[in-house]
This record gives C-alpha cells, structure tokens and sequence, in this order.
C-alpha cells in the first residue's frame, strides 16, 4: 500500500491527541505486511510477523517489548501490540530516561516490603510453632483424658462383672460353712458352683491383665518369629480332641506359610477367642479360616462361621469391653465379655486392622490383618 492509501490513517491520528508526542504507530496485517506507520514509509519497513510484540499478539491478543533497537531509526522503543480482526496496530515509546524512570521498580518501596515480609515470615513461623505446640499439648492432654475414661469404664465394668461370682460364692461357701444338715449330692452341687465361679474370676482377671498389658507395656511384650500355619493348626487340633455336640468343623485355606515377627501368645488369643465365641455363639456347624492375601508388609486373613450372626446395629459393639449380644446366655457360657476386645488389641498390636459383617447366608465374618514387622514403640 502506498502512503496516498494510508492518508486516512494519518488523518484519523492526526484528529485525535496521543499520550505522548514521540508516539509512533504502525498498521500490520495478519501476515506480517506493514501498511502503515506515522514515522516512516510503509513500503520501507521489511515483514513484521517475528517482532516479539508482534508475534505475541499474533497468538495471544497482545504483546510487548522493552529497550530493542529499531532497525529503521537506531533508537530504542517500549513496543506495544494489539491484534484485531484484520490487522495488528503496534504502538512505540521511545525508550527515554523519562519512560525508564517511570517503568523503574522503586527499591525503597521493594526493600519496605521485603522486609515486611520477611518480618511477617518470622512472625507466622513462631506462632505457627507455638499453634503446633499448644495443638499437640491439647491432643496430649485429651488422649489422656480418655485413656482415663477407659480405665475408670474398665474398673467399673470388673467391679460390676465381680460380683455375681464373688456374691454366688460367697452365698456356697456360707451355706457349707453354717452346719445345715446337706445330702452329699447338694454340697457336690455347692462345691461345683464354687469352683465354676473361680473358674471365672481367673479367666476374668486373666483377660483383664492381658488387655492391660498391651494398653500399657506393649512394648514389654516379646516378640518373635511366629508361624502362623501352626497357630491355625493348634485350633484345629484343639477342636478335634472336643466333646462331639461342642466340636465346629474347621475348613482351611492357608496357601502360603505366612511368617510374623510378633507374639506368638496374643496370635493365638486371636484364633482361640474368635474359635471360642463361634463355639458358644454362633450356632452353626462350620468354621473357615482362609488366607487373602499375603506380601512382604503383611497378611489378610478372613475368619468367619456359619452361625445365625447377629443384628446388623449390634455390629459396631461386638469389640467393646464387656458387650455381650445375649447378657444371660453369655454369662451362663461363662464368658467373660472381654473375648472379642483382646482380639482387636491383640490385632492392633500386630500393627493391623479388623472389622466384622455378617455373612452372607448366616455367621459372622471377621477381616483382619497382621503387619510383618511393627515397630517397637
């Protein structure tokens, strides 16, 4: 285009007022062409589409670029571009010191912020620390509080599951010890009683040191190489040397040897306990034990029977403390309510998890996993 063809683009600049007086302007089109500039020739200046600014605003909408020499005049410009429909216009500064002061960062107000900031860093950074501090003392404090709660539930709980023994047998010892005439038959009778009711403040007192005893010196508990192929053979043969109308028929399904450094005492307090709530409980005929998964980190074993279960909103309660779905019939078992708890601490000591569900078609089914190696705390 020739400059008479770009006249209307100098009328129209030279109509309206620029914000500077060295403004320079120039048309572009799309292809890079230059069709018009307010200082120079058009037809002087060479294709424009690799201009930073230009090329910028090609693909993005705008562009700019500082302190680049212009090939046409030697002088350095701010260079602006805008693209439109049909053609880029692209604005130029000369690059004056006036322009560099103006774009200069202010080091004053850059060290003020700075050191603000820097300031303020240090401030969040402490009350981050002490934040943290007062955190985790008041998780402490709690975690305490609750470990309370749990003892002073756990005395309660013995002192009110001691004395329906202690009462029974202390009622048989006076009876014995009164001088009342009795058949040999009754006094075998209140002897036997007696001696049901010790059985059951041993076992008692028994479940209780173990749970407290990994509640409190778990790290005292010794641990060892255990098989846990041979605990599940133990069960089995236990449950074969058993009274017929008591027996259960175990099913197995251990495909692998499965190795855990732990003890070998609470990992048969999981299988015995669990064995024995199915034995007393379940009223059903079968017992599975099978082995889901097995890797260097841990196992997954499902233990299940094929009892009537119980209700699903009971579920959630069956690893508390003294919980019994069937108070009467579990005391009458001699049970002592504690069975399913020692199962999940002693899985928990063994860095693993358990859950329970009813089984499909009636039972229960208990998933739980045993970790390798658990570090000692």
């Amino acid at each position: 285009m020739s400059i008479e063809e770009g006249e209307p683009y100098d009328e129209y600049i030279a109509s309206h007022e620029k914000p500077f007086d060295d403004l320079r302007i120039t048309i572009i089109t799309l292809s890079g062409a230059v069709i018009y500039d307010n200082t120079i020739p058009a037809d002087s200046l060479d294709n424009h589409r690799k201009r930073p600014e230009v090329a910028e605003a090609l693909s993005k909408g705008s562009g700019y670029h500082i302190g680049r020499q212009s090939a046409s005049d030697g002088r350095e410009y701010f260079y602006s571009a805008t693209r439109g429909d049909r053609v880029v216009v692209r604005t130029a500064i000369p690059y004056s010191n006036t322009l560099r002061d103006l774009l200069a960062a202010d080091w004053s107000f850059l060290l003020v912020i700075i050191s603000i900031s820097l300031a303020m860093s240090v401030l969040a950074y402490y009350t981050t620390r002490r934040l943290g501090y007062d955190i985790e003392r008041v998780n402490r404090y709690e975690a305490e509080q609750e470990q309370n709660r749990l003892k002073r539930q756990l005395t309660n709980n013995i002192n009110h599951e001691l004395k329906t023994p202690v009462a029974s047998i202390q009622v048989c010892l006076e009876t014995l010890l009164s001088g009342i005439s009795l058949s040999d038959e009754k006094r075998q009778e209140l002897i036997e009683r007696c001696y049901m009711h010790n059985e059951r403040l041993r076992h008692l007192l028994s479940d209780v040191s173990l749970i407290t005893r990994m509640e409190d010196g778990g790290q005292l508990i010794s641990r060892e190489k255990v098989v846990v192929n041979q605990i599940v053979k133990e069960v089995a043969d236990e449950l074969d040397v058993m009274p017929e109308e008591e027996r259960l028929i175990l099913h197995t399904d251990f495909c692998d040897e499965v190795v855990i450094e732990g003890n070998a005492s609470l990992i048969g307090s999981i299988f015995s306990n669990l064995t024995d709530n199915a034995i007393a409980y379940s009223g059903g005929k079968n017992i599975y034990i099978k082995l889901l998964a097995n890797n260097a980190e841990q196992c997954h074993i499902r233990y299940e029977d094929d009892g009537k279960g119980v209700h699903s909103e009971q579920l959630p309660h069956l690893f508390e403390r003294f919980y019994r779905v069937d108070k009467g019939r579990s005391r009458q078992k001699g049970g002592t309510g504690l069975g399913l708890a020692i199962v999940k601490h002693a899985v928990m000591f063994h860095g693993g998890t358990i859950s329970v569900t009813n089984r499909p078609g009636g039972g229960l089914r208990f998933d739980f996993t045993l970790k390798k190696q658990v570090s000692q705390q």
